[in-house]
């Protein structure tokens, strides 16, 4: 017989009553049922129900151990009692009973427990990340991340793409995040950069000639965190040559598509066919965001033109200074109180914003101050363009565009949430497209890119030449599902002289590009491919998949909200003479003027 198992514990069913089997795990859970002790023990696979009695060597040991421990059971399998079957366990219709027991560790005082999925401080659980991965759900989380990841390897691979690695240590790129930095032993001085994202290798392997590139590719960015980013990510990093931007989606959509729905555990993955594409510029107009969540059935809508000429002086003012009003509907809200519109004011102050205005409607009758300002014929004729009836509340966002749209936004889920509108059980996907290639910085008084410099632009040399910078449009794209967005993309810039145009729009030089870029421009002045590509996160996709609310739960030894590791303590300090090998020195932060200092106890995450 093996010395630990002879089946696992989610194995054993009515099929192997009456054989003598041997299983090891911890022990879960114990029930002392007077001279009866029943304890489940737990595996990696499940459950098995063991039993203890006055007849067995087993019961005193077991008795004494506490849960956690692990141990190895010889027993005997036996039905379980009709009334005392577990439909809810795999192993349910059995129980073994214990004939000997060996002890292979012993569990001290458990600082949280593992049975239970009770909510524990996050600092406690990830100090003890060990004994919260035992938990099942946490269990499950991680078991799905790696289901997940062989699937997508699976699709990838079916379309017909090879998996290349690319460097960890490379150099530092002076556009984008920032970059982690590790210091050079043999170079003293110089400093090799974590990739935040493999990109420039990724398209020198089109440069090379290998067609179609993926990489289950960790990526490092030394940015603040929050609930979907990390210091450190995993995103499935693919490129193709000879593309254009709808090959791109005809390629991922499948992937994407099949993925959810085969873990989607009985939730609709929409649309069945094409994914939606939505312009950039409709998408801020209509949903506020980007990154848009499609199961909200709210549209903002633009009614800046009625406010032209209005008896409500203050958003008269606003569009006369070149301001907007956004509107979003509250519909079937007669039945509300004054204090949810009240509410809603509040906390778009909450956020930072003026405030956010109202109209209610009951039964046609309009009220609140902006429709007693405004009038009543003026905002019937505005309800009558928006199609809204005669119980349908309205709330206005008004300001600068771009403060106009981000309140509108944010309102809108806002608005969704309380109303209960957000479809349960789907993932919704859509493609946004249509970024514009430049925008005008306000801080810096001058054009610069707006989101991928390496990106081809929609007319390329022609559209540089001759058009507005800022009427640019880009081949980039994001792909997003339930206000996620999973990745950007694009169709890349694989022309030397139109790089060095687009650079110099944006205050470049062509001897910056030279000295920045150097490995790439090279590569793209000996015959490059038309190539593109996109990297969806896997992180964000396992924490869609688990309906978790952060990715540190879809990840196994996530850092804290600080970029800690309370595990491993790390970030740690390193010894002195570590510090000689690599030609470096540490320098203290200033300290602190008390008299200046802010207090942060009461500020939220």
């Amino acid at each position: 017989m093996h010395p630990y198992r002879t089946h696992t514990c989610g194995q054993l069913s009515a099929a192997n009553v009456g054989e003598t089997v041997r299983i090891s795990g911890w022990v879960h859970r114990k029930r002392d049922h007077g001279g009866v002790l029943f304890v489940d023990l737990r595996d990696h696979y499940g459950m098995t129900q063991v039993v203890a009695d006055e007849d067995s060597p087993a019961l005193e040991v077991l008795d004494r151990l506490r849960v956690e421990s692990v141990v190895t059971i010889d027993g005997e399998v036996k039905a379980r009692a009709e009334s005392t079957v577990n439909p809810n366990l795999a192993t349910g219709e059995i129980e073994v009973f214990a004939r000997s027991i060996t002890v292979q560790s012993r569990a001290d005082e458990l600082p949280m427990p593992v049975a239970g999925e009770q909510e524990y401080p996050e600092d406690i659980r990830l100090k003890n990340r060990f004994l919260d991965l035992r938990r099942d759900k946490m269990h499950a989380n991680i078991v799905l991340r790696s289901k997940v990841i062989s699937s997508l390897r699976r699709r990838m691979t079916d379309q017909g793409f090879l998996e290349y690695q690319t460097p960890i240590l490379t150099a530092s790129s002076p556009e984008g995040a920032r970059d982690f930095l590790v210091p050079s032993r043999l170079h003293a001085g110089k400093f090799y950069a974590l990739p935040q994202a493999p990109q420039m290798f990724k398209q020198m392997l089109m440069v090379s000639g290998f067609d179609r590139y993926f990489q289950i590719a960790p990526c490092f960015r030394d940015e603040d965190l929050r609930a979907d980013r990390s210091l450190e990510f995993y995103q499935l990093d693919f490129e193709m040559s000879y593309v254009t931007q709808e090959d791109v989606f005809q390629m991922l959509e499948p992937v994407l598509a099949g993925v959810f729905e085969e873990f989607a555990d009985g939730a609709t993955v929409t649309p069945a066919g094409e994914f939606p594409r939505i312009p950039y510029a409709e998408c801020l107009l209509k949903y506020g965001s980007d990154k848009p969540d499609l199961r909200n059935p709210l549209i903002i809508s633009d009614v800046t033109a009625h406010f032209e000429q209005s008896g409500f002086g203050l958003f008269e003012k606003i569009v006369g200074g070149g301001g907007k009003v956004r509107v979003i509907p509250a519909p079937n809200t007669a039945d509300k109180s004054r204090k949810f519109f009240d509410d809603m004011n509040n906390w778009a102050r909450g956020e930072g914003f003026a405030g956010l205005g109202y109209v209610t409607r009951k039964g046609g009758e309009f009220g609140g101050p902006i429709a007693k300002n405004h009038g009543a014929d003026r905002m019937e004729a505005l309800y009558n363009e928006l199609g809204l009836g005669p119980d349908d509340g309205l709330f206005f966002a008004a300001g600068k565009e771009k403060d106009a749209a981000k309140l509108a936004g944010a309102a809108r889920t806002r608005v969704g949430e309380e109303l209960g509108l957000i479809e349960q059980g789907c993932f919704k996907f859509c493609w946004i497209v249509d970024f514009p290639m430049f925008e005008y910085d306000e801080e810096l008084k001058k054009i610069d890119f707006s989101h991928n410099p390496f990106s081809m632009p929609q007319g390329e040399m022609e559209a540089l030449e001759g058009k507005d910078p800022l009427d640019i449009l880009a081949w980039q794209y994001d792909i997003v599902c339930n206000g996620y967005e999973l990745s950007s993309g694009a169709i890349r810039n694989h022309r030397p002289d139109i790089m060095y145009k687009a650079f110099e729009i944006a205050g470049y030089s062509q001897e910056e590009v030279d000295a920045n870029f150097s490995g790439m421009i090279n590569a793209f002045k000996y015959g490059a491919p038309p190539h593109g590509g996109s990297a969806p996160g896997i992180d964000r996709i396992v924490m869609l998949l688990a309906g978790e609310q952060a990715i540190r739960e879809v990840i196994a030894f996530p850092m804290n909200q600080r970029g800690e590791d309370l595990m491993m303590q790390a970030p740690t300090q390193v010894s002195p003479k570590q510090l000689r090998e690599l030609h470096i020195r540490t320098i203290d932060p200033p300290k602190a003027d008390p008299a200046k200092q802010v207090r942060t106890d009461n500020i939220g995450d």
